[in-house]
């Protein structure tokens, strides 16, 4: 009885060898698994509030994910894996405003491009200030609109790369830094109509470089990553964050 004790705890070394193996393999066929949110924090924002956020992956290059108003950070855990993939350090945030409005404490901040552009600029120095050497953000619907008035609002050479899915208009697209990237779905249509029109109006205000790329498609922002038009759009986007 002893000896068979012994041999369940400390099994051969090929059985040893074995085991990590399997563990390598399962890994590399799964690097969703090496690049789950590693570190959750909390960064500080101007105003003196903390933001929530999730850290993914390494690198020196930063890219800030900014959720649409039915979402959280935890509804970019796919994409921020395939991100940080592909040699991104993300951070993606909670809007402060958002998580007061579902604990009903729902305030004029919520559709408030420039009040919601606060906390992404906050993760754009997050990133900057923990060594990044360069920043780009992607947002969603509201997070869009958050991500474009926090790239207005930043100093020169702050944000590198913006991609706007489907963003909340903002009143100075003009003023939008860096490399931009529009996308919408031809078919996606908000309580004001089809949403197509807005986004080329927003578009033909931006300044150069930018590209926009409509979605033979219905869904709005985030909502694209549940349909079949997600592999394509994660390699638009992917892409668009990785050519030189």
């Amino acid at each position: 009885m002893l000896e068979q004790k012994r041999t369940v705890t400390n099994p051969p070394d090929y059985i040893r060898r074995l085991i990590a193996l399997t563990v390598v393999a399962a890994l590399m066929l799964n690097p969703v698994v090496c690049l789950r949110a590693q570190t959750p924090v909390s960064i500080p924002a101007p105003d003196g509030g903390l933001i929530a956020a999730d850290i993914y992956g390494k690198g020196d290059r930063g890219l800030v994910l900014a959720h649409g108003g039915r979402f959280d950070r935890t509804s970019w855990r796919q994409q921020a894996t395939e991100f940080a993939t592909a040699g991104f350090r993300v951070v993606a945030i909670d809007f402060r405003a958002a998580v007061e409005a579902r604990a009903g404490r729902e305030g004029a901040c919520l559709y408030d491009e420039t009040c919601l552009a606060k906390d992404v600029l906050a993760a754009v120095r997050y990133l900057r200030q923990t060594g990044a050497k360069s920043v780009s953000m992607v947002g969603a619907s509201l997070g869009g609109g958050a991500a474009a008035q926090a790239s207005a609002d930043a100093a020169v050479g702050e944000v590198e790369r913006v991609v706007l899915l489907a963003h909340m208009p903002i009143a100075a697209p003009e003023k939008i830094q860096g490399r931009k990237l529009f996308i919408v779905a031809r078919y996606d249509t908000g309580s004001a109509g089809p949403r197509l029109p807005e986004i080329q109006a927003q578009y033909a205000n931006a300044r150069e470089p930018k590209q926009l790329v409509v979605l033979e498609a219905s869904a709005h922002a985030q909502f694209l990553f549940q349909t079949s038009s997600a592999t394509p759009l994660m390699r638009t986007i992917v892409r668009f964050l990785t050519d030189p």
